[in-house]
């Protein structure tokens, strides 16, 4: 028996129907001499610290760090019975097939369930031959193509140990971080848990970054000089050129001193000037590569508002459909051999719309365009239409939207570059120089599918009249131009996905940029969204008009978390590690042991890290330290931020701390008939009563009876 192991249910039904069988039963699919299951996604879960040791269940900086010596994994707890009856098929399968999503995760996900059951270990009577499904769309023939192109297992031992890495790192750094940042933050008062991750807190910080210069920007007015240059009956603009060692520059390059553009505009005032270079180049804009879900991610922010997690939703619902692929793809290459699929999907294409019809009718099959390229392929490839025709009337209208958009993408591989000719004119005047750009498009090429759309790559077409070098042109008139400084825009959803993949622009560390261009950026395709999502959900940052922008504990982290943590220069170098496991050039023992070393420097440095006191509505009448509400076992109680140092405490009394003097016993007034100490009178919800000053050892309690203890009514 060949036993499948999807990742999910909607993923083993497409394998079932390839297949040839659909025979659904208690949690897997009958297919004769195949059994196809599922997972739930990650159905194994990391333990908590307390599951290692019941020490960890108290938030203590000395049991920091916590690095486990062996690993440990439980089930999660909705997934206990599909769980079993992935044991009992294990027991049972001959060959064992991993057909997780084809990425880090999903070849993890299933094989970290596969070596619960030791099937990868010699000598266990679970030990099976595993083999790998690569499945980039649900439709009906990818599948059948996937399913007969097995892969042995063995060779994406790399891809795991990656995902296996970047799962451990990121219990060490949260673990650990969480509970010492939190711990240090109480200390000053802070009446919260500050959550750390590895790819979460440079996140929150490069958007609480930005806004601090943005409040720190201070405008700056600039000028330059704009001169219309007369030859014949033709004219041309030109813009002065500002030499390096100009005086009144800003850092910038800008001139922010009046004066000086005064004096150049009066000095070339009805001044002829000499052409002294005239240089054509012919330039070419390759067509544009089809989506990765970043890219998509992008686009469909700038186009439509969707938030990162709404594409990804889209996408999932899309290919779940069977009419794109692999929604949560890094990669914007195709592979060759979908080459003989390009007129199907072309004339599922031109049914969407008119537009699209005659969009098709323009294409060219024949061209082949930089995006077919099998070395760039990896385990899964460029997000484009598959070969099954949808139907548009069932789709929604953000499905319509999104699926148009992959659509026309995918066309614009058929279409030939755009070429332009560009034209610079340098012109010399009384010792000054102007420049001219001029751009003439000769071919539109594949710009014509996004003429209607907004599209940074859009060349504004400047004719300019033929002139040669050493031509006299006359002064036509000046005009100065001011304008001022901006400062640097606030992250949206859809740019901060575009900043984490180009992590290398943000990093501290200059050194690192031309090394981490490469890089992937911080997270993955399938985890920048829920990314975004949890720095909003533990309050880091909150979206106003569609901006991310950081609260209060936002700014505190930058505050209290070490540099190292909140910059993502060492978050971006481990991406490259992870890269590096994946490709086996790695041991991951060498990465985990970086990862423990790192910690354990971190934790040293903290005491050395000064936490300006939180402004604190109740203070320690002891140490003046910050009183704080904490929820006990038997309700709340405040306690005293300088803890364990200072222990002082008060009982809560309608969300405050009840610092009312405890009441002392009257002198030579009654005592404990059980253990002798005085009993004390005592305000209790229905009527008074007294009870032993000896409590919590002793807990003896009399009614109040005319202010006596009723000793007849214990």
């Amino acid at each position: 028996m060949r036993l499948f192991i999807a990742e999910k249910p909607s993923l083993a039904l497409a394998i079932a129907t390839g297949l040839g069988s659909k025979n659904r039963k208690d949690g897997y699919y009958d297919c004769g001499d195949d059994i196809v299951t599922y997972c739930f996604g990650h159905i194994m879960q990391q333990c908590n610290p307390d599951e290692y040791d019941e020490k960890y269940k108290a938030w203590k900086m000395e049991t920091l760090p916590i690095i486990p010596v062996k690993w440990k994994l439980k089930v999660s707890p909705d997934c206990k019975k599909q769980y079993n009856i992935i044991k009992q098929l294990v027991s049972k399968a001959d060959v064992i097939v991993n057909a997780g999503d084809p990425d880090r995760e999903g070849q993890l996900l299933v094989d970290e369930v596969l070596n619960e059951f030791g099937v990868f270990t010699l000598g266990n009577s679970n030990y099976k031959p595993v083999q790998r499904v690569l499945l980039n769309a649900l439709d009906d023939k990818s599948v059948k193509i996937a399913l007969s192109n097995l892969k042995d297992n063995r060779e994406y031992v790399g891809l795991r140990n990656s995902a296996l890495a970047r799962a451990r790192a990121d219990w060490l750094i949260g673990m650990n971080f969480t509970r010492a940042y939190t711990l240090k933050a109480r200390s000053a008062g802070y009446d919260l848990k500050l959550s750390i991750g590895r790819v979460q807190t440079p996140t929150a910080a490069l958007i609480a970054r930005r806004e601090l210069e943005i409040k720190n920007f201070k405008p700056v007015e600039f000028y330059n000089l704009l001169v219309t240059w007369q030859t014949g009956k033709n004219s041309f603009g030109s813009t002065w050129q500002i030499t390096d060692d100009c005086p009144g520059t800003d850092s910038e390059g800008h001139i922010i001193d009046r004066a000086i553009i005064n004096q150049i505009s009066k000095k070339i005032q009805g001044v002829t000037g000499t052409v002294i270079k005239v240089e054509q180049k012919p330039g070419k804009s390759p067509q544009r590569l089809p989506y990765s879900l970043s890219s998509l991610q992008i686009d469909a922010g700038k186009l439509y508002g969707f938030s990162p997690q709404q594409v990804l939703d889209i996408q999932q619902s899309l290919y779940e459909k069977k009419l794109t692929t692999y929604p949560r793809s890094d990669c914007e290459y195709l592979p060759e051999n979908q080459l003989s699929d390009i007129s199907s999907i072309l004339n599922n294409i031109k049914s969407i719309s008119d537009e699209l019809y005659t969009l098709v009718q323009g294409a060219d099959i024949k061209i082949r365009s930089r995006a077919w390229n099998d070395k760039k392929i990896t385990a899964h490839h460029a997000i484009i239409p598959t070969t099954v025709k949808p139907d548009f009337a069932k789709l929604s209208s953000d499905e319509k939207k999104m699926y148009t958009l992959i659509a026309r993408a995918y066309l614009a591989q058929f279409y030939p570059a755009k070429t332009f000719l560009t034209t610079t004119i340098l012109t010399e005047a009384n010792g000054e120089v102007f420049k001219t750009t001029g751009t003439v498009i000769q071919e539109l090429g594949w710009k014509k599918l996004y003429t209607q759309a907004a599209d940074d790559d859009t060349d504004e077409e400047i004719s300019l009249p033929s002139i040669k070098e050493g031509e006299y042109v006359e002064f036509g008139g000046s005009e100065i131009k001011a304008g001022i400084t901006k400062p640097p825009a606030r992250f949206t959803p859809s740019t901060i996905i575009k900043a984490m993949k180009e992590i290398w622009k943000y990093v501290k560390d200059e050194n690192l940029k031309s090394s981490l261009k490469e890089c992937s950026g911080i997270g993955t395709e399938a985890t920048r969204a829920s990314i975004i999502e949890t720095i909003q959900e533990r309050g880091y940052v909150k979206v106003e008009k569609k901006n991310l922008v950081p609260t209060e504990v936002g700014f505190l982290l930058l505050k209290i978390v070490d540099e190292n943590m909140t910059y993502p220069d060492i978050t971006a170098k481990w991406e490259q590690d992870l890269d590096a496991i994946s490709k086996r050039e790695l041991p991951i023992k060498d990465f985990m042991a970086k990862q423990e070393g790192y910690i354990q420097n971190l934790l040293k440095n903290l005491d050395s890290i000064q936490i300006e006191q939180a402004k604190a509505a109740y203070v320690c009448p002891n140490c003046q330290k910050p009183l704080r509400r904490i929820k006990g076992s038997k309700g709340f109680f405040w306690s005293c931020s300088g803890y364990p140092e200072c222990k002082t405490s008060f009982q809560d009394k309608n969300g405050k701390p009840n610092m009312e003097p405890k009441p002392k016993p009257p002198a030579n007034g009654p005592k404990c008939p059980k253990c002798g100490k005085p009993l004390v009178q005592r305000k209790g919800k229905k009527a008074k009563f007294w009870g032993c000053t000896g409590y919590p050892d002793c807990k003896e309690m009399f009614w109040d009876k005319n202010g006596k203890p009723d000793m007849e009514d214990c």
